[in-house]
């Protein structure tokens, strides 16, 4: 059984704001209790789009990396670190591209969907075709079991998994495989082999799921296994080969409410965006100027909620009983449309107080943050390496 570990990234797009807290780090934050977490800058993936203009992303990255510590992101629990420091990110891309079907890469959904709405861009280029591939290499690399997603990067998930039992299938028969994993379960004992056998066979014939569980933890609680030997249990268990690759799961990351000041998505840009720093007087008038809804021209004008862009931000960050005051204050003109936004921003800056004070001391100690960067990096780099090592081993290029 895989230790559970989360992976996730995100592309540095500089300051972030309440979309990206709300759609991504306030999960992110959550998560960091529950597993070991890797969440990484996707730099390269930046340059997936903007290979011609590099000069951004420095900037960008370490923008983005405040943000993330402010919001909660805790380096005591999480591994924060970036991809182009770790670059056997590249050196698996590289390899797994060797066995990958190109048919596989061109029916990514987001490939055609992101070539229509970038129009601007020339896309015809293999790193654009071939970043889900590099995002497959993010994840395996790091043996992850968990990828918390959107719905719309499902199939990026499914895409990896089909990549991971294909590398398996084809490197993880071992010569000599089976009779190795005879001499593993010699090595458990008399009584722990016995056990496995008999749930080994349980899980085979009648698909027993918990049989499949306690043999995995059994193997999992040897001391005196070799990590090849373990996962060559892991893999005759199941019926197949050395379990090189962890095929991961996608955690559905909660539908974000989240709009910006005009009611589209939240997007910079869309120009419609409060920053997870923005000062409290800016937000105050970003709010205060939102559109209402266009029937209440005067004070006295009943409305509908349902056509307010501000009610949407009162169903993300007000209690019951103000929404009902909302309610029943705009359809009978109870209220203006100042009054209406009053809680909002109130809720607003109080979220947003405790992250711009962890911030302010980042912002006054870039070296902390470069501290914390780098120490994510070495532990990253160091999990990586030990993947490469069985993987190029199994490949047939490990000269060491």
């Amino acid at each position: 059984m895989a230790i559970e570990r989360i992976v996730s990234g995100m592309r540095p797009t500089g300051n972030l704001h309440l979309g990206h807290y709300n759609g991504v780090l306030k999960n992110w934050v959550s998560l960091q209790h529950e597993a070991e977490s890797l969440f990484f800058v996707a730099d390269w993936h930046a340059l997936t789009t903007h290979y011609d203009d590099p000069g951004i992303i420095e900037k960008n990255v370490w923008d983005m990396v405040v943000d993330w510590l402010a919001a909660g992101i805790d380096p005591a629990l999480a591994t924060i670190f970036i991809q182009s420091k770790v670059p056997e990110h590249a050196e698996l891309h590289t390899l797994l591209s060797m066995i990958t079907p190109l048919g596989w890469l061109e029916r990514v959904p987001t490939y055609k969907d992101q070539q229509e709405k970038l129009t601007s861009k020339d896309l015809s280029t293999y790193g654009f075709l071939g970043y889900p591939l590099l995002q497959s290499a993010d994840i395996l690399i790091y043996k992850a079991t968990q990828v918390p997603v959107g719905e719309d990067q499902v199939p990026h998930i499914e895409f990896t998994r089909e990549v991971a039992r294909r590398f398996n299938h084809l490197y993880g028969k071992e010569v000599g495989y089976e009779e190795k994993a005879e001499d593993a379960i010699k090595k458990l004992g008399s009584k722990k082999g016995q056990l496995y056998r008999e749930l080994k066979t349980v899980y085979q014939e009648e698909g027993d799921d918990q049989a499949l569980e306690a043999a995995q933890a059994l193997i999992e609680e040897q001391q005196n296994l070799s990590l090849g030997d373990k996962e060559r249990l892991l893999g005759f268990l199941e019926g197949g080969g050395k379990m090189i690759l962890v095929e991961p799961e996608y955690k559905l990351t909660p539908a974000s409410k989240m709009i910006g000041l005009d009611g589209q998505k939240m997007s910079k840009s869309y120009n419609n965006t409060i920053s997870l720093r923005e000062e409290p007087k800016e937000v105050e008038k970003k709010i205060r100027t939102m559109p209402t809804d266009p029937a209440r021209i005067r004070r006295n004008d009943p409305g509908n909620p349902d056509n307010c862009p501000v009610w949407k931000l009162h169903d993300v960050y007000s209690s019951e009983k103000t929404k009902d005051w909302v309610k029943i204050g705009c359809k009978e003109a109870g209220i203006g449309c100042v009054e209406c936004k009053q809680p909002v921003i109130e809720s607003v800056l109080k979220e947003l107080k405790p992250m711009q004070e962890r911030a302010s001391n980042y912002t006054e100690s870039p070296d902390l943050v470069k501290s914390v960067v780098a120490e994510g990096c070495e532990k990253a780099r160091k999990l990586a390496r030990d993947t490469m090592r069985e993987v190029r081993e199994v490949m047939g290029i490990d000269f060491s």
